[in-house]
């Protein structure tokens, strides 16, 4: 899908415990394509296959397969030569075997009939395989069973609509212009980068720990005899999609530090505590735009009474080199407020949806209310 917009609540969700020092984890780096694969030459090359019904369902077991796992409707180029029919997220497949002809054999024909010197048509595919490359199909749930797909592919530019390359069922291809309201229409198949897939989803990070939260139900928090609340994430709400329709849905990060169960009285209990930093994704796929999505992830587990701000950064995230917000996180020991530097990692390329301090005054007060941050509107609660 595009690079990444999603609030994907994403990377690993990180909590750094009082007294105990931990390093911050950053998703693994994208690959780079080599610049001899453009999204154009692979756009005409899937255009010029044998697609037929088979392969739809493959494409759109992968695509549906990652929207499950909290990611875009996307099917990698290294999950179709690797295990045919897998999202991102899934690590087993069994689709392989059932199909008699997957997609990346009609693409290994396409490629070694036209690449004649020796090794280079392997060579082209094995680059291709381990890009970031691939296909991305806008509303594939609308899909009902039939039907070729219309091929086009990301320009980079923002521009609203591309050519692209209609396949119809005698083989031939006819080139079209190709906006949003034909992928609504009909199936359409865009060739551009994934950048989500190093992150992981608030739906695999629930699958791993349940304390993340059911996604639509109460959290249920056991609390007896503790003197301190949860900050919960309850629901996310966009106003705008924030990148073209071709570079696929939105990708938040959210990232919050704060000083997670401080109960110090004296400052040399104060030193014992470190900030820590709670980082993760959420995808907001193109249909999704203006509706409220229940989350209900933690964003401080142990909210006490004696902190006094946190630091809170929305981005849409767009990657670049990797650089750091300094911010700050305040506490109370004995009615003085003090401060804890705290380094939050961004890119460079992303979009500051919002940032800044919140304070526990404010938290308090609009707990359980729906409250705007830039183009965003969350429901942060305290519990």
């Amino acid at each position: 899908m595009k690079y990444r917009f999603y609030l994907i609540l994403g990377l690993a969700a990180l909590f750094i415990a009082s007294c105990e020092k931990h390093e911050v984890i950053v998703p693994e780096p994208v690959p780079q394509t080599p610049e001899y694969i453009s999204l154009d030459q692979v756009a005409q090359l899937l255009s010029n296959v044998p697609i037929g019904a088979e392969q739809m369902e493959e494409v759109h077991h992968a695509v549906s397969s990652s929207a499950g796992n909290g990611y875009d409707e996307e099917y990698r180029m290294r999950d179709l030569f690797a295990l045919p029919g897998s999202g991102v997220g899934d690590t087993l497949s069994t689709k392989a075997a059932s199909y008699a002809r997957p997609l990346r054999e009609l693409l290994r024909e396409a490629v070694l009939s036209t690449k004649s010197a020796e090794g280079e048509g392997e060579a082209w595919l094995d680059s291709l395989s381990k890009s970031d490359i691939q296909i991305y199909w806008p509303f594939s749930e609308q899909w009902q069973g039939s039907g070729l797909p219309v091929i086009t592919y990301d320009t980079g530019d923002g521009a609203p609509m591309n050519e692209g390359y209609q396949m119809r069922p005698d083989g031939s291809i006819q080139k079209v212009m190709v906006d949003e309201q034909m992928a609504l229409e009909k199936p359409v198949w865009v060739i551009n980068y994934n950048s989500d897939a190093y992150y992981k989803s608030l739906e695999m990070l629930r699958r791993q720990d349940p304390s993340w939260g059911t996604g639509g139900g109460d959290i249920v928090v056991t609390k007896a005899g503790t003197d301190f609340k949860t900050l919960v994430l309850r629901s996310f709400k966009t106003t705008r999609q924030f990148d073209s329709w071709l570079a696929g849905g939105s990708e938040f990060v959210v990232r919050m530090g704060s000083v997670n169960g401080f109960k110090a009285s004296t400052e040399a209990e104060m030193r014992l505590y470190q900030p820590s930093i709670t980082d993760f994704m959420i995808v907001v796929r193109r249909k999704q735009l203006g509706e409220t999505l229940p989350f209900n992830a933690v964003l401080v587990s142990e909210w006490t009474g004696k902190m006094d701000s946190c630091a809170f950064i929305i981005t849409e995230d767009d990657g670049g080199t990797r650089t750091t917000w300094k911010c700050n996180a305040a506490v109370k020991v004995n009615s003085k407020t003090y401060g804890f530097e705290i380094e939050i990692p961004i890119n460079a390329r992303d979009d500051i949806v919002w940032r800044g301090s919140l304070t526990r005054g404010y938290i308090e007060k609009n707990s359980g209310k729906e409250c705007r941050f830039g183009d965003v509107e969350l429901v942060l609660e305290l519990i």
